[in-house]
């Protein structure tokens, strides 16, 4: 089968698309023919070899964390997914023709939304869910912040936060203001803004998703005993303030990924694709996708 290699770390030249073995599904797994692919920052995180203290490579390797295609095999044990079932799931391998994850990994599409599209759902979906869920646990009626809200992860842990009846703020750059209106938030403000940020209430929660200055700024708008969640590392100065500060980082979790695809097969959600690129165009994806180009890129197997 074909798959990209990362054969070092380094710049995009260090991947490669060449054929490998196909891999085997062992007990508890499922083996599905890929259709796409998403792309998201831990990849060239992964590739450029700077997020090497926390996720160390066996060179060459496979990356890629969001996959979607057909069921093709599955090993002794599974018991939720058949052979023909289409599928999404949060990965490790997925720039490959052929990728194998555990059951949990996966979550069915149903025929109203496309395969490819699907693609650029499972990461900032179970990111963006378990912020909320996990991290931040907001209660109905706090007055919760998102920074990043109009990017995929920002966007999903804004659907969620309003789905537990929070009173939900969007965190955007000035020029981004309104692309958040449609969210259906109850306010947007400009982190980048000095005299929009004094318009912001007193929060009860922050769910962070940008990190850096834009995050500091925030930190003294949240009451003494207010939660951080993170997505991006925990901010520092956040426990001295008195605040509840949980970082994170996403875990395979079908219901929740499924509970996703279907907001997003109803319209209810949405994660905009900004390109789909043949897989073959790794390269070029991952140099568009860095410098951020207003979505996700999907890459077609």
């Amino acid at each position: 089968m074909k798959a990209v290699l990362l054969t070092d770390y380094g710049g995009v030249d260090k991947l490669e698309l060449r054929d490998v073995p196909e891999p085997s599904v062992g007990a508890g797994e499922v083996k599905v023919r890929t259709v796409a692919a998403g792309v998201n920052p831990i990849d060239w995180k992964l590739r450029s070899g700077s997020a090497r203290g926390r996720f160390p490579l066996e060179l060459p390797a496979v990356l890629g964390r969001d996959a979607s295609g057909e069921v093709v095999a599955v090993g002794p044990g599974v018991s939720r997914l058949r052979v023909g079932a289409r599928v999404t799931g949060l990965v490790t391998t997925a720039f490959a023709e052929r990728v194998v994850a555990k059951e949990e990994a996966w979550a069915e599409v149903p025929a109203q939304l496309d395969l490819v599209d699907a693609a650029a759902i499972p990461l900032v979906a179970l990111t963006g869910s378990q912020l909320i869920e996990e991290a931040v646990r907001p209660g109905a009626g706090d007055t919760l912040l998102v920074t990043g809200a109009v990017g995929g992860v920002g966007r999903v842990a804004v659907f969620t936060a309003r789905a537990r009846k929070a009173k939900v703020w969007a965190g955007v750059r000035r020029a981004q203001k309104d692309a958040a209106t449609p969210l259906g938030v109850d306010g947007v403000v400009a982190i980048d803004d000095a005299e929009d940020l004094n318009r912001l209430p007193l929060l009860d929660a922050l769910a962070d998703t940008v990190g850096g200055p834009a995050t500091q700024k925030l930190l003294e708008r949240i009451r003494p005993g207010g939660a951080v969640g993170s997505v991006v590392g925990e901010p520092a100065g956040a426990r001295e303030r008195g605040l509840a500060v949980r970082a994170f980082m996403a875990h395979p979790d079908a219901k929740r990924l499924a509970e996703v695809v279907q907001a997003v097969a109803h319209g209810d959600l949405v994660i905009p694709i900004a390109r789909r690129m043949p897989l073959a165009q790794i390269r070029d994806a991952q140099v568009l996708a860095e410098r951020g180009i207003g979505g996700k890129i999907v890459l077609v197997v």
